[in-house]
This record gives C-alpha cells, structure tokens and sequence, in this order.
C-alpha cells in the first residue's frame, strides 16, 4: 500500500517550453564543450593546420566562450518570462538572443583589437559570425531541445511506473485492514474505533504529497497497522520496537515499510497457534539510516515466504530506486527460525531530495 500521488521530480527540469533548460551544471559544460569544437573548427578554416597558432585558437575560443555563456545565463535567468510565451514566440526570442550575443561580443572584440593594430571593426567579418551563429545555434538548440523531452518523456514513464506499482499494493492493503476492523466491531466497538482512527491516517497518509515523507513519520504509520493488527491478533502478536533518534533529513517513501511490516506479521505471525514475534529497529550507522524488520518463522514457512513475498520486495525495491537510485538497497536474511529484511538508505541521497 502506498500513496497515489507523486512527487514532483525537479520542477523546473519538467516545465515545458520551446527552450531546452540551461541552468544546470551539465548543460553548461556540454555548452562549454561544443564551444571548444566550434572555436577549434573556425580556427582552423580560417588559417588552416600550417598556420593555425595558439594565440589564433585562444581569442576565437575566448570570444565564443563569452557568446555561449552569455547567452546561456540569459536565457536561464528569462526562462520564468519566457514560459509565459507561446512555444513560436519563446524560441525566437531564445534564437535571436544567441545572434544578438553573437554580434555584440564580435563587435566588442574587433574594436578592442584595434589598438593592437588590427585597424577597423571589419563588418563583413562580424556579420559572417552572426551568419554562423545562426547556423549553429539553431542546431544547438534544437539538440537540447530534443534532449530535454525525452528527458521529461523518461520522467513521466517513471511516475507512471511508480503509480503502477502502488495501485498494486493498496487494494490488498484495505482488504486485511477493513478485515481486521471488522472482527472487533462486535466484540470491542472503542477499539475498533480507535482502529479506524488509525487506519485513516494510513489512508491520509497514502493520499497526501509529498511522496518522500521523513522516517519518523513512516515508522509512526507503520506503528498505526500494527495496533490494528495488534486488535485482531491479540496477544499472539508480540512487538519489539527499537527506533533510535533518528536524523532530520532520513526520508523514506511514504508507506514503503507498511508492506514488509504486514507480510511479517501474515508469515511469522498468523500461521502459529502460539503467535510469533515482530521486531522493528531504526537507527542511524555511519551516514545511513538502517531499518531492520523481522519476524520468527514457525516451521515450514521459509520457502511460503520467499514465493509470497517476492512481488511486495520487487515493488518497494523500484520504488526505492525511483528515489534513491543506488543509494538504497534492500536486502533479506531468511533463517531457519527468523526472516529479516534491511533496509539502507544515504542520508547524504535523502539530503539530496529534501525540498
């Protein structure tokens, strides 16, 4: 069971216009990059490989450099104004930008090579840089364009991925709860009040954004299904609970533990007559956060557990890595007599990702 909403991958990466985005870092260096190739190219058709010196090479890559850059930084500081254009608009005011830059810094740099006995601003020699300019920059630009659509096409897939897999959880989620609900209605009409208490705010939680929430809240829901659970289950279900202090910044997708807490207590729990024990640490090692569940196996159940269990470690292993990346891994430690599963996340990745 987990939330239908998702979070908003870097929304300014996935805001659509006609402009690709340039504000990151590597943007900049692919820009800085194709204005090193540019720069050694006109060097070298306008002296060729016999003549071509260093000192050539350096001003025609300094003076590019200057109109790459220049134009890149203000198209990124308009990018806000130039959302609110049409796409024609937003990428002829971007195009005609980078010729402006172009004309302007050539310009500048032949009246400042003057005193160095280079004579007047050559005209024709400025508007063949903006002739060019208007070539290249065209190519350019539609690059980082293309790049950046399938960029956000590659983002969208992966919410689309994401919702997927917690439309899975949530329906067999609701049916063990309103199942154990019910069971106490005649019995315990209070406690199965304060279960649905608890299991609206599972659902609350399940329904609200973002879909990173901090650890000590996601270890809090998790604690909300066991006292359901605890209700049906009686004292056949025994809790240990061991959660040290625990950093800010630990984050966790929301509900992402509530499935290997409900599979613990199905597989350790509800097949023995005499109950079992769940246990559930927390606490922070080194720069990780460190979650262990576990649960003791009655006899026979290991190899159940491995084919039940193996759709709901699958999910929660995508939706980590949707998040994390490599920075989070989920492993398991079945046993003869207890099933164990750890989970790592880097704080230094939930850092990363805190809004």
């Amino acid at each position: 069971m987990s939330q239908l909403q998702t979070r908003k991958l870097n929304t300014e990466d996935q805001s659509p216009g006609a402009l690709p985005h340039l504000c990151s870092a590597s943007a900049l260096l692919l820009l800085v990059i194709v204005g090193e190739l540019l720069a050694l190219l006109l060097a070298l058709a306008e002296r060729g490989v016999g003549d071509l010196s260093w000192a050539h090479l350096g001003l025609v890559s300094f003076l590019l450099q200057w109109i790459v850059l220049t134009s890149a930084v203000i198209l990124c500081r308009l990018q806000p104004l130039l959302r609110r254009l049409s796409p024609l608009w937003a990428g002829l005011c971007g195009y005609l930008l980078i010729l402006l830059c172009t004309f302007v810094f050539t310009a500048l740099g032949q009246w400042l090579l003057k005193g160095l006995g280079r004579g007047f601003i050559d005209w024709e020699e400025v508007f063949t840089h903006v002739l060019i300019a208007a070539v290249l920059g065209a190519v350019v630009l539609r690059y980082l364009y293309l790049q950046q659509q399938l960029y956000l096409q590659k983002q969208a897939e992966l919410r689309s991925r994401i919702q997927a897999l917690q439309a899975r959880i949530e329906p067999h989620f609701l049916f063990n709860s309103l199942n154990s609900i019910a069971s106490l209605i005649a019995v315990d009409a209070p406690l199965a009040e304060r279960q649905v208490e608890d299991l609206s705010d599972l659902l609350r939680a399940s329904l609200a954004e973002p879909a990173l929430i901090s650890a000590e809240r996601e270890l809090a829901l998790c604690l909300c299904y066991v006292h359901i659970e605890q209700a049906r289950l009686g004292e056949r279900l025994r809790l240990n609970w061991s959660v040290g202090p625990l950093p800010g910044e630990a984050s966790l997708p929301n509900l992402a533990l509530q499935p290997l807490v409900e599979n613990a207590i199905r597989y350790g729990v509800d097949p023995a007559p005499e109950g079992g024990e769940v246990s559930i640490q927390a606490r922070q090692e080194g720069d990780q956060l460190v979650i262990r569940i576990s649960n003791s196996l009655p006899d026979a159940q290991t190899a159940a557990r491995e084919a039940g269990n193996r759709m709901a470690l699958d999910n929660i292993r995508h939706r980590l890595a949707a998040h994390f990346g490599e920075a989070a891994e989920l492993a398991v430690e079945p046993g003869d007599t207890r099933y164990t599963v750890t989970l790592k996340v880097s704080l230094k990745a939930c850092r990363q990702r805190t809004p």
